[in-house]
This record gives structure tokens, C-alpha cells and sequence, in this order.
């Protein structure tokens, strides 16, 4: 855990301790030994209400904070300005004279906070359309602004993301943590073989990023030592850059989805980009090995989508022609179901049972 924010909490826990001793202890009625012993458990629960508060607002990031403190100034200023128009109503209309002391003091409260909650809700809603900019508070319409990408360790051994930058949709939006290349850097000396090769080929991609036209690839420094885990930290410095990550890793999909963060799957979005075959439509393909029921056999195509092919296992080996029959899609991706062409016997579909069994 963060040493920081632990004695962070503990001094809170102590400081509520002592000033809620110190207050009961000032109390004319009880004993100094009760009392004490009132304040120091009034103290702890305080203290723990503290630190349950923190937990709540753990996924809050510092620009939402500072809107909301925005938000509430101005509905302050907003609750203020109603009390003095109706004070200024009052002293014209006289009508003070007709209601209760009590009556007015729930209206000017019923205003007050009408005030202050409309004006927090417009600011909170709003945000996107003011230009203002202040101290550690900037104001931005996000419509215009794309969220940042940051890339992990995972899409950098994925030669893929080079054609995808190329491409132009990530200009000004991808950001490499120093702390992964860091990391890249310790693979590739103290590794083994697997590992070294992998780190070395991760940072080829980056130089070739680098060298991507328009691109803008920026690094960060940001680094968070307390954290050992590399995808802790990428989570931390995503929540910190209100950022999503980009990740060649299905398992980090759930785990950042808890934090609140958006993670891109680079192998999501090639399934997606996959070209799509109708039923009736002709393809060539190369049967590379046999499938699991009689002259069945199976090719690839070049996304690697996987085509089976009734009737292909009698040209292994070979490309031939294939009428698509069906597509099916799976956890994994998609599957294309043909009949070989030079096989006009074979005009059945496959059943549900064997397309599962053949996947």
C-alpha cells in the first residue's frame, strides 16, 4: 500500500482522536477518565468515517473534483443572490407582515438550497461548454477533445499497431509510460530468451512509431513507485490522465473496468474491421490440413479467420474455389463454412453440433 497515504490517514485518525478527547475532556459533567474514553472512541469512528469517505471517492480523478467545488461555489453564489431578491421583495411588499418569522426562515432556506443545487447541476452539466481556465482547473469542450490512449507493454510486441497508427485515427492521441519502456529495457538484458526477444521487439515498434508521420507519439514520465505491478500503474496513470488504455491483453479487460477505466482491445477491434462474407458469395482459399469430419478441410484466411471447407480435404495442399454457405460467430472470432466448388455433391449445411466441434 501507498506509505504516504497510510500515515496520510493514520495522522487524521490521531488528529480526530485528539480534538474530540480534547472536547469532551472541556465538558463540565462526567469524570476526566470517562470522558476521555468517550472522546477517544468518538474519535476513532470519526477518524474511520474519514477514511470510508476516501474509499468512496476513490475513483473520482482530480478534474471531476475541482469542477464539483466550481459547481458548488457558484450554486452558493446562486442561493445568496435568491435570499437577497426575496429579502429585497419582502422590504418593498411588505408582506413580512403577513407571514411568521418561522415561515420566512423555511422559505429563504427552501431558496437558499434551491439555489445552491441548481447551480452546482448546470455547472456539473455545463462544464464542457466553458472556456475558462484557472488554477489546476481547465475547462474544455469535450466533443472536440479525444480521451487519450495509453499504450501497454502488450500492444507494443504487436507489429499490428504500427498500420494502425499509420492509418491517421490515433494522430495526437497515443502516450507511452517511461515506466513500460523501463521495463522493456530490464526484459531485454536480464530476461530469458523469450522475454528478451519480446522486449527487443517492443522497442523496435516504438522507434518505428516514432518515426510515424503526424503521429505526435508523446512519453510520460509520471511514475508511481509504490505500485510494483505495471498494469496498477497503468490504471493509476489513466485515472490520473482521464485517459483510456490500449491493450493487446483480454485479461486486463475486467480488472480496469472495477477501476472505472476504458480499455481498447487491439484484437476487439480486428475482429470488427474483419471483411464480412454472405451466403452464396465465392472465395479462394488455401486447405492447409484436414478437418475433423470425412473431406473436410480447413484454411485460413489472411486475418486468420479460420474456413472450413466440406469437400476440401481431397485438395490439401492446393487453392481452390468455395461457395460460403454460412458465417458463424464465435468468443474468439468468426468462422466461414463453404462447400468446395469442384464438389457439386456436397450442398448440405453444417449442423450447429459439428461447426461447435470443429471450433
Amino acid at each position: 500500500m501507498n506509505v504516504s497515504l497510510t500515515f496520510l490517514r493514520l495522522f487524521f485518525v490521531i488528529l480526530s482522536i485528539f480534538f474530540m478527547t480534547t472536547f469532551m475532556l472541556s465538558s463540565p459533567t462526567g469524570t476526566a477518565h470517562t470522558n476521555a474514553l468517550i472522546g477517544v472512541v468518538i474519535g476513532v469512528i470519526f477518524g474511520f468515517l474519514l477514511i470510508g469517505f476516501d474509499t468512496l471517492f476513490k475513483r473520482f480523478n482530480l478534474r471531476s473534483f475541482n469542477i464539483a467545488i466550481v459547481g458548488i461555489f457558484i450554486g452558493y453564489l446562486m442561493g445568496e443572490a435568491l435570499v437577497l431578491v426575496f429579502d429585497a421583495v419582502l422590504d418593498i411588499s411588505r408582506i413580512s407582515i403577513i407571514l411568521q418569522p418561522q415561515t420566512l426562515e423555511i422559505i429563504k432556506i427552501a431558496l437558499f438550497l434551491f439555489g445552491t443545487y441548481l447551480g452546482t447541476i448546470m455547472t456539473l452539466r455545463s462544464s464542457d461548454e466553458l472556456y475558462v481556465s484557472i488554477p489546476f482547473v481547465k475547462f474544455a469542450p469535450s466533443a472536440q477533445k479525444k480521451k487519450d490512449l495509453i499504450i501497454d507493454s502488450s500492444v507494443l510486441s504487436d507489429a499490428r499497431i504500427i498500420d494502425l497508427a499509420a492509418t491517421g485515427l490515433l494522430d495526437h492521441q497515443l502516450i507511452i509510460p517511461r515506466f513500460i519502456i523501463k521495463e522493456l529495457y530490464a526484459f531485454a538484458e536480464i530476461g530469458d530468451e523469450v522475454s528478451k526477444s519480446k522486449a527487443r521487439r517492443s522497442l523496435e515498434v516504438i522507434k518505428k512509431l516514432e518515426a510515424v508521420p503526424e503521429l505526435d507519439l508523446r512519453f510520460n514520465d509520471t511514475d508511481f513507485p509504490e505500485v510494483k505491478d505495471s498494469h496498477g500503474k497503468l490504471i493509476r496513470l489513466a485515472r490520473l490522465l482521464d485517459g483510456n488504455i490500449l491493450t493487446a491483453d483480454i485479461s486486463r479487460i475486467q480488472t480496469a473496468s472495477v477501476e472505472g477505466i476504458r480499455i481498447i482491445n487491439i484484437h476487439s477491434l480486428s475482429n470488427a474491421l474483419k471483411p464480412l462474407m454472405q451466403a452464396g458469395e465465392y472465395i479462394k482459399i488455401k486447405i492447409q490440413r484436414y478437418g475433423k469430419e470425412p473431406r473436410q478441410g480447413v484454411g485460413y484466411l489472411d486475418d486468420g479467420t479460420m474456413v472450413v471447407v466440406n469437400g476440401g480435404g481431397n485438395y490439401i495442399g492446393e487453392t481452390i474455389d468455395a461457395k460460403v454457405l454460412s458465417v458463424k460467430h464465435t468468443t474468439s472470432g468468426r468462422m466461414i463454412f463453404c462447400n468446395a466448388c469442384d464438389d457439386e455433391s456436397l450442398s448440405h449445411e453444417f449442423d450447429e453440433d459439428e461447426d461447435h466441434d470443429e471450433r
